[in-house]
């Protein structure tokens, strides 16, 4: 099993993160409106997946890493259409969702604590969902996109609930009968999924890091050793540092190339 200081920094665990990233970052940029019953600017993916498995099987710290890798993936396929406010907003809940399910995991593995973590991630992460659209994406939306008018808003609201929903009931509506239940249901797929799966992914990472676990020459020291694991792990954590810059820069050529050529 991986050593518990090099935990985070073996390239067994960062191949697998990429991975895990990889596929949650695909999920999320091919995401999908239901409109029939939410708003159309409400898509539902499934990046939350990959994302709580890798957070079982790796720990919460990777879990956040994950989700942070999925969020410039997701840019670099896709781009934003909100100038990164949406993308800020999914990287806050997705945290959310999984580093308290993680901590609670790590401190408890059991099916129960499992169990008792994703409920927690659950709630966290909904809560946050609703909190960040009354005070951050709504307005931003509101003002930046329609002029601060309501209109757009208010009428996609009403497609679904009918003329109920009024500028003065929006927040009612929205909140509690499209942001609430959306994020919930995201949740709780995630949930259904990863629990009958988390613990095979974790053993086939374990025995994939043994059998990769670089191995000391019995003639060598263990100061050698030692020395020769931190220049490992130095270079791991300069490519790792590389890798990430490089997708921030892909991100914002992503963003800004198009503006530029419009100009």
């Amino acid at each position: 099993m991986v050593n518990a200081k090099t935990e985070y920094f073996n390239a067994t665990r960062v191949a697998v993160i990429a991975m895990f990233a990889t596929v949650a970052g695909v999920l999320y940029a091919f995401g999908f409106p239901m409109a029939a019953i939410f708003p159309s600017w409400l898509e539902l993916n499934f990046s939350d997946i990959p994302a709580l498995i890798g957070t079982f099987a790796l720990g919460p710290v990777s879990g956040a890493i994950i989700v942070f890798m999925k969020v410039l993936v997701k840019l670099i396929i896709k781009g934003t259409s909100t100038m990164f406010v949406g993308e800020l907003a999914d990287l806050i809940i997705g945290i959310a969702f999984v580093v308290p399910a993680g901590l609670i995991y790590k401190k408890r593995r059991t099916f129960k604590g499992a169990l008792i973590g994703m409920s927690v991630g659950t709630v966290s992460s909904v809560a946050l969902a609703i909190i960040a659209n009354w005070l951050v994406l709504v307005p931003f939306y509101k003002a930046s996109f329609f002029g601060g008018s309501w209109e757009p808003l208010v009428g996609g609201m009403q497609a679904i609930f009918g003329e109920g929903c009024t500028v003065d009931t929006f927040y009612a509506f929205y909140l509690w009968c499209s942001v609430l239940p959306f994020n919930l249901m995201r949740c709780l797929i995630a949930v259904a999924i990863t629990l009958p799966v988390y613990k095979h992914v974790s053993r086939a990472i374990n025995r994939l890091g043994d059998r990769l676990a670089p191995k000391c020459p019995a003639e060598s020291s263990a100061e050698e050793c030692a020395k020769t694991e931190k220049k490992r792990m130095i270079v791991l954590i300069s490519v790792c540092a590389a890798v990430v810059v490089l997708l921030v820069i892909g991100v914002l050529l992503r963003y800004y190339i198009p503006i530029w050529m419009g100009k």
